[in-house]
């Protein structure tokens, strides 16, 4: 089988013959595989912890779906778990931390970041397991959480939909504040080393709570923490993806990388013209856009990759909806793989 390299090759800025595709959270419920590995485990972290059930996974959409790109089943909470907090997966609740930082004093008791990145053995071997059972199909993407979004589950212990405990902290302890992105940065950043140690070819950044933050905020403290993170990968030749989500009312910021992932709140005629023709953007079709019917999918996506134009990866937004129709994500994968407005050169 000649190997699939469109990811790759757009990020490298190399000729390609149509727009690679894959989708945020594309191992999950849509998939009736997923749900039946699932349903063999103990609970999600077990999935998560087992290199070999988490390589299934991994490996389920790029079979199922024929996407461009497979990304590795694991969780933005590793790293926090990594530091000294556990978190649960509490079904029809969400992620929740027994522990949270409530002061600064328990930053001190924290793991440091070699030690932290250490902890997480399980998730370098679920990059390698993929990476073997993929055999070059496609790429494998390996992730990590933003250090702000990391942040706000340490400090808050759940979701929210303000994060106001962590805001309160960037305002009342703006130096220990500092001082915790910057462990959680560090750590990150070994985190994706290791990853791509293990065989990762593309590495994300999830920035999922950038949009709570004002644009004085994002700049003080997300922004350069996440530049923190990924800066020192640069000198790995992988590419490195960063996706902030929420921002689009801010100036699109850029940090430095190769790609940048875009939500459905920022139009692609509006990111494109912010970040330039030469600049590869990733998204951004709205995921409630799948609970349309087939052709309005069809439709939809093909706007976007008008708008967008070359040096493009298709994606949604943000991840897939849970309850998401398995026909719909197909007629999104498929509108991408018809379309051919025109020969595409990566500048």
């Amino acid at each position: 089988m000649t190997p699939n390299t469109l990811l790759l090759d757009v990020l490298a800025g190399r000729p390609v013959d149509r727009t690679p595709v894959w989708l945020m959270r594309q191992a999950g419920r849509i998939l009736p595989e997923y749900r039946q590995l699932r349903a063999s485990l103990r609970d999600f972290k077990e999935l998560v912890e087992s290199p070999a059930a988490a390589a299934e996974a991994t490996l389920q959409p790029v079979d199922h779906l024929g996407v461009d790109a497979a990304i590795v089943f694991s969780d933005i909470l590793t790293v926090p778990e990594g530091l000294g907090l556990l978190y649960e997966m509490v079904p029809g609740f969400g992620p929740r931390f027994p522990k949270v930082i409530e002061r600064p004093s328990d930053i001190l008791e924290l793991r440091s970041a070699q030690e932290a990145a250490d902890q997480l053995e399980y998730v370098y071997g679920a990059v390698a397991e993929s990476r073997k059972r993929l055999a070059g199909r496609v790429p494998l993407i390996g992730f990590a959480g933003a250090p702000w979004t990391i942040f706000c589950y340490m400090i808050e212990g759940q979701g929210s939909k303000t994060f106001s405990k962590a805001r309160k902290w960037l305002r009342q302890y703006p130096h220990e504040s500092a001082a915790l992105l910057e462990r959680i940065a560090e750590t990150t950043s070994i985190y994706l080393y290791r990853q791509i140690d293990a065989g990762a070819q593309v590495v994300q950044l999830f920035d999922s709570w950038a949009g709570v933050l004002s644009e004085d905020l994002y700049r003080e403290f997300a922004l350069p923490a996440s530049i923190a993170a990924l800066s020192p990968l640069g000198q790995t030749g992988v590419p490195r993806i960063h996706f902030a989500k929420g921002i689009g009312g801010h100036t699109l910021e850029t940090c430095g990388v190769e790609a940048y992932g875009v939500d459905w709140t920022t139009s692609a005629r509006r990111a494109r013209a912010a970040y330039g023709p030469g600049v590869v953007l990733q998204g951004n079709l709205d995921p409630s856009a799948l609970y349309g019917t087939p052709e309005s999918v069809g439709r939809l996506t093909t706007q976007m990759l008008y708008d967008f134009g070359p040096n493009h990866i298709a994606n949604l937004g943000h991840g897939v909806y849970p309850d998401t129709e398995l026909d719909s994500v197909k007629a999104f994968i498929a509108a991408v793989k018809a379309h051919r407005p025109e020969p595409i050169v990566c500048a």
